[in-house]
Protein backbone atom coordinates (compact mmCIF):
# COMPACT_ATOMS: atom_id res chain seq x y z
CA UNK A 1 0.00 0.00 0.00
CA UNK A 2 2.87 2.42 0.79
CA UNK A 3 4.34 1.83 -2.70
CA UNK A 4 1.04 2.78 -4.33
CA UNK A 5 0.85 5.99 -2.28
CA UNK A 6 4.44 6.89 -3.16
CA UNK A 7 3.84 6.36 -6.88
CA UNK A 8 0.72 8.53 -6.78
CA UNK A 9 2.67 11.31 -5.06
CA UNK A 10 5.36 11.09 -7.70
CA UNK A 11 3.20 11.30 -10.81
CA UNK A 12 0.28 13.47 -9.69
CA UNK A 13 -0.18 17.07 -8.68
CA UNK A 14 -2.77 18.43 -6.31
CA UNK A 15 -5.59 20.62 -7.56
CA UNK A 16 -5.21 24.34 -6.97
CA UNK A 17 -8.32 24.74 -4.84
CA UNK A 18 -10.35 22.42 -2.62
CA UNK A 19 -13.60 21.42 -4.25
CA UNK A 20 -17.01 21.73 -2.69
CA UNK A 21 -18.43 18.34 -3.58
CA UNK A 22 -16.97 15.29 -5.22
CA UNK A 23 -18.39 16.04 -8.64
CA UNK A 24 -16.91 19.54 -9.01
CA UNK A 25 -13.95 20.16 -11.29
CA UNK A 26 -11.43 22.97 -10.71
CA UNK A 27 -11.69 25.96 -13.02
CA UNK A 28 -8.80 27.19 -15.13
CA UNK A 29 -7.53 30.79 -14.93
CA UNK A 30 -6.75 30.97 -18.66
CA UNK A 31 -10.40 31.59 -19.62
CA UNK A 32 -9.90 35.36 -19.37
CA UNK A 33 -7.53 35.26 -22.38
CA UNK A 34 -10.17 33.68 -24.59
CA UNK A 35 -12.92 36.05 -23.40
CA UNK A 36 -10.66 39.08 -23.86
CA UNK A 37 -9.70 38.11 -27.40
CA UNK A 38 -13.36 37.42 -28.14
CA UNK A 39 -14.36 40.93 -26.99
CA UNK A 40 -11.61 42.55 -29.07
CA UNK A 41 -12.67 40.52 -32.11
CA UNK A 42 -16.27 41.71 -31.71
CA UNK A 43 -15.17 45.36 -31.62
CA UNK A 44 -12.96 44.92 -34.69
CA UNK A 45 -15.77 43.17 -36.54
CA UNK A 46 -18.15 46.02 -35.71
CA UNK A 47 -15.61 48.52 -37.02
CA UNK A 48 -15.10 46.56 -40.23
CA UNK A 49 -18.86 46.33 -40.73
CA UNK A 50 -19.15 50.11 -40.41
CA UNK A 51 -16.33 50.66 -42.93
CA UNK A 52 -17.92 48.19 -45.36
CA UNK A 53 -21.15 50.15 -45.09
CA UNK A 54 -19.66 53.66 -45.17
CA UNK A 55 -17.19 53.29 -48.06
CA UNK A 56 -19.70 52.30 -50.75
CA UNK A 57 -22.45 54.47 -49.24
CA UNK A 58 -22.41 57.13 -51.96
CA UNK A 59 -22.17 54.64 -54.82
CA UNK A 60 -24.97 52.46 -53.49
CA UNK A 61 -27.22 55.45 -53.02
CA UNK A 62 -26.75 56.39 -56.66
CA UNK A 63 -27.91 52.90 -57.69
CA UNK A 64 -30.94 52.89 -55.43
CA UNK A 65 -31.80 55.06 -52.41
CA UNK A 66 -32.63 52.03 -50.24
CA UNK A 67 -29.42 50.05 -50.91
CA UNK A 68 -27.39 51.74 -48.13
CA UNK A 69 -30.17 50.93 -45.67
CA UNK A 70 -30.34 47.29 -46.82
CA UNK A 71 -26.56 46.90 -46.48
CA UNK A 72 -26.66 48.52 -43.04
CA UNK A 73 -29.38 46.10 -41.89
CA UNK A 74 -27.45 43.06 -43.18
CA UNK A 75 -24.17 44.12 -41.56
CA UNK A 76 -26.00 45.10 -38.38
CA UNK A 77 -27.58 41.66 -38.15
CA UNK A 78 -24.17 40.02 -38.59
CA UNK A 79 -22.63 42.15 -35.83
CA UNK A 80 -25.65 41.55 -33.59
CA UNK A 81 -25.46 37.78 -34.09
CA UNK A 82 -21.74 37.71 -33.26
CA UNK A 83 -22.17 39.99 -30.24
CA UNK A 84 -25.18 38.04 -28.93
CA UNK A 85 -23.36 34.73 -29.38
CA UNK A 86 -20.28 36.11 -27.63
CA UNK A 87 -22.39 37.41 -24.74
CA UNK A 88 -24.21 34.10 -24.41
CA UNK A 89 -20.91 32.23 -24.52
CA UNK A 90 -19.46 34.49 -21.82
CA UNK A 91 -22.53 34.05 -19.60
CA UNK A 92 -22.38 30.26 -20.01
CA UNK A 93 -18.69 30.27 -19.07
CA UNK A 94 -19.11 32.53 -16.04
CA UNK A 95 -22.25 30.84 -14.75
CA UNK A 96 -20.95 27.32 -15.40
CA UNK A 97 -24.32 26.06 -16.59
CA UNK A 98 -26.21 25.64 -19.84
CA UNK A 99 -28.34 28.64 -20.78
CA UNK A 100 -29.30 28.10 -24.42
CA UNK A 101 -27.61 26.26 -27.26
CA UNK A 102 -24.38 25.46 -25.38
CA UNK A 103 -23.71 22.59 -27.82
CA UNK A 104 -24.00 24.98 -30.77
CA UNK A 105 -21.79 27.48 -28.96
CA UNK A 106 -19.16 24.81 -28.40
CA UNK A 107 -19.27 24.05 -32.12
CA UNK A 108 -18.68 27.74 -32.92
CA UNK A 109 -15.78 27.85 -30.47
CA UNK A 110 -14.19 24.66 -31.84
CA UNK A 111 -14.66 25.25 -35.57
CA UNK A 112 -14.63 29.05 -35.95
CA UNK A 113 -13.47 31.05 -32.94
CA UNK A 114 -10.31 29.13 -32.04
CA UNK A 115 -8.62 29.50 -35.47
CA UNK A 116 -9.73 33.16 -35.59
CA UNK A 117 -8.48 33.94 -32.08
CA UNK A 118 -5.12 32.30 -32.80
CA UNK A 119 -4.64 34.93 -35.51
CA UNK A 120 -5.89 37.70 -33.21
CA UNK A 121 -3.61 36.50 -30.43
CA UNK A 122 -0.56 36.75 -32.68
CA UNK A 123 -1.41 40.39 -33.36
CA UNK A 124 -1.28 41.02 -29.60
CA UNK A 125 1.86 38.95 -29.02
CA UNK A 126 0.12 35.97 -27.39
CA UNK A 127 1.60 32.55 -28.05
CA UNK A 128 -0.46 29.74 -29.52
CA UNK A 129 0.26 27.74 -26.35
CA UNK A 130 -1.45 30.36 -24.14
CA UNK A 131 -4.44 30.55 -26.47
CA UNK A 132 -4.62 26.74 -26.55
CA UNK A 133 -4.75 26.66 -22.74
CA UNK A 134 -7.57 29.18 -22.81
CA UNK A 135 -9.38 27.29 -25.58
CA UNK A 136 -9.27 24.00 -23.66
CA UNK A 137 -10.49 25.75 -20.49
CA UNK A 138 -13.43 27.25 -22.40
CA UNK A 139 -14.18 23.91 -24.07
CA UNK A 140 -14.15 22.16 -20.69
CA UNK A 141 -16.50 24.76 -19.21
CA UNK A 142 -18.96 24.27 -22.07
CA UNK A 143 -18.78 20.48 -21.69
CA UNK A 144 -19.44 20.82 -17.95
CA UNK A 145 -22.35 23.18 -18.67
CA UNK A 146 -24.11 20.36 -20.54
CA UNK A 147 -24.30 18.46 -17.23
CA UNK A 148 -23.73 15.11 -18.92
CA UNK A 149 -24.16 11.91 -16.91
CA UNK A 150 -23.47 8.41 -18.19
CA UNK A 151 -22.65 4.84 -17.24
CA UNK A 152 -19.04 3.62 -17.06
CA UNK A 153 -19.28 1.87 -20.44
CA UNK A 154 -19.90 5.21 -22.21
CA UNK A 155 -16.85 6.97 -20.75
CA UNK A 156 -13.37 6.68 -22.28
CA UNK A 157 -10.03 7.66 -20.75
CA UNK A 158 -7.69 8.43 -23.65
CA UNK A 159 -4.02 8.82 -22.74
CA UNK A 160 -0.84 9.62 -24.72
CA UNK A 161 1.87 7.02 -25.15
CA UNK A 162 4.47 9.41 -23.70
CA UNK A 163 3.11 8.69 -20.20
CA UNK A 164 4.78 5.27 -20.38
CA UNK A 165 8.33 5.05 -19.10
CA UNK A 166 10.72 5.46 -22.03
CA UNK A 167 12.76 2.39 -21.07
CA UNK A 168 9.72 0.10 -20.69
CA UNK A 169 9.63 -2.72 -23.23
CA UNK A 170 6.01 -3.69 -22.62
CA UNK A 171 3.64 -2.77 -25.46
CA UNK A 172 0.51 -1.15 -24.03
CA UNK A 173 -0.91 0.71 -27.03
CA UNK A 174 -2.86 -2.32 -28.20
CA UNK A 175 -3.92 -3.38 -24.72
CA UNK A 176 -3.16 -1.24 -21.69
CA UNK A 177 -3.81 -4.28 -19.46
CA UNK A 178 -0.37 -5.53 -20.56
CA UNK A 179 1.12 -3.08 -18.05
CA UNK A 180 3.13 -5.04 -15.47
CA UNK A 181 2.49 -2.47 -12.73
CA UNK A 182 6.11 -1.66 -11.88
CA UNK A 183 5.12 1.87 -10.79
CA UNK A 184 7.81 3.65 -12.80
CA UNK A 185 5.17 5.63 -14.74
CA UNK A 186 1.57 6.77 -14.20
CA UNK A 187 0.05 3.92 -16.25
CA UNK A 188 -0.19 1.68 -13.16
CA UNK A 189 -2.16 4.33 -11.26
CA UNK A 190 -4.38 5.06 -14.25
CA UNK A 191 -5.22 1.35 -14.51
CA UNK A 192 -6.17 1.29 -10.83
CA UNK A 193 -8.49 4.27 -11.35
CA UNK A 194 -10.01 2.72 -14.49
CA UNK A 195 -10.67 -0.56 -12.63
CA UNK A 196 -12.07 1.30 -9.63
CA UNK A 197 -14.71 3.08 -11.72
CA UNK A 198 -15.01 0.35 -14.38
CA UNK A 199 -14.29 2.76 -17.25
CA UNK A 200 -12.35 2.08 -20.44
CA UNK A 201 -8.71 3.16 -20.60
CA UNK A 202 -6.77 3.39 -23.86
CA UNK A 203 -3.31 4.64 -24.84
CA UNK A 204 -2.67 6.16 -28.28
CA UNK A 205 0.57 6.98 -30.08
CA UNK A 206 -0.97 9.69 -32.24
CA UNK A 207 -4.07 11.21 -33.76
CA UNK A 208 -4.77 8.40 -36.22
CA UNK A 209 -4.67 5.72 -33.51
CA UNK A 210 -6.73 7.92 -31.20
CA UNK A 211 -9.45 8.35 -33.83
CA UNK A 212 -9.52 4.58 -34.43
CA UNK A 213 -9.91 3.94 -30.70
CA UNK A 214 -12.81 6.40 -30.54
CA UNK A 215 -14.53 4.66 -33.47
CA UNK A 216 -14.07 1.25 -31.83
CA UNK A 217 -15.14 2.28 -28.32
CA UNK A 218 -17.97 4.63 -29.40
CA UNK A 219 -17.97 6.58 -26.10
CA UNK A 220 -20.46 9.26 -25.10
CA UNK A 221 -17.64 11.40 -23.67
CA UNK A 222 -13.84 11.34 -23.64
CA UNK A 223 -11.53 12.43 -20.83
CA UNK A 224 -8.28 13.07 -22.68
CA UNK A 225 -4.78 13.87 -21.46
CA UNK A 226 -2.27 15.37 -23.89
CA UNK A 227 -0.11 18.39 -24.71
CA UNK A 228 -1.57 21.66 -26.01
CA UNK A 229 -1.23 20.79 -29.69
CA UNK A 230 -2.71 17.29 -29.42
CA UNK A 231 -5.55 18.35 -27.13
CA UNK A 232 -6.72 21.21 -29.33
CA UNK A 233 -6.50 19.15 -32.52
CA UNK A 234 -8.22 16.21 -30.82
CA UNK A 235 -11.10 18.36 -29.57
CA UNK A 236 -11.55 19.74 -33.09
CA UNK A 237 -11.29 16.35 -34.81
CA UNK A 238 -13.81 14.58 -32.56
CA UNK A 239 -16.45 17.33 -32.47
CA UNK A 240 -19.43 17.03 -31.81
CA UNK A 241 -18.32 14.26 -29.40
CA UNK A 242 -17.59 16.07 -26.11
CA UNK A 243 -14.00 15.93 -24.88
CA UNK A 244 -12.87 17.04 -21.44
CA UNK A 245 -9.20 17.96 -21.80
CA UNK A 246 -6.44 17.75 -19.19
CA UNK A 247 -2.88 18.89 -19.91
CA UNK A 248 -0.01 16.55 -19.24
CA UNK A 249 3.09 17.44 -17.25
CA UNK A 250 6.46 17.57 -19.02
CA UNK A 251 9.29 17.65 -16.46
CA UNK A 252 11.72 16.13 -18.99
CA UNK A 253 10.49 18.03 -22.04
CA UNK A 254 7.84 17.16 -24.62
CA UNK A 255 6.92 13.56 -25.44
CA UNK A 256 9.32 12.00 -22.93
CA UNK A 257 8.36 10.43 -19.58
CA UNK A 258 5.46 12.82 -19.09
CA UNK A 259 3.11 12.91 -16.10
CA UNK A 260 -0.43 14.03 -15.36
CA UNK A 261 -2.63 15.26 -12.48
CA UNK A 262 -4.24 11.99 -11.39
CA UNK A 263 -6.61 13.75 -8.97
CA UNK A 264 -8.05 15.83 -11.78
CA UNK A 265 -8.61 12.75 -13.92
CA UNK A 266 -10.43 11.00 -11.07
CA UNK A 267 -12.53 14.09 -10.30
CA UNK A 268 -13.57 14.29 -13.95
CA UNK A 269 -14.62 10.62 -13.92
CA UNK A 270 -16.68 11.12 -10.78
CA UNK A 271 -18.32 14.23 -12.23
CA UNK A 272 -19.53 12.55 -15.42
CA UNK A 273 -20.44 9.13 -14.04
CA UNK A 274 -24.12 8.57 -13.33
CA UNK A 275 -24.27 7.40 -9.73
CA UNK A 276 -28.07 7.53 -9.43
CA UNK A 277 -28.32 3.75 -9.71
CA UNK A 278 -25.87 3.14 -6.88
Amino acid sequence: MSEVLESKEKFSTTTKEPLSGASQIPEKPQKRIFIGLLAVTCFILAGLAYVLWWVPYVGLRNIHPYLPLILAVILGLVVFAVAAGSLLLTLTILAGRDFILSRKLRGAVVKILFPLLVVMGKLFGLSREKISHSFVAINNQLVLAQDLKMGPSRLLLLMPHCLQNHDCRVKITGNVENCEGCGKCPIKDLLEIAHKYEVALAVATGGTIARRIVVQKRPMLIIAVACERDLTSGIQDTYPLPVYGIFNRRPFGPCFNTGLPLEEVELAIRHFLDTSAS
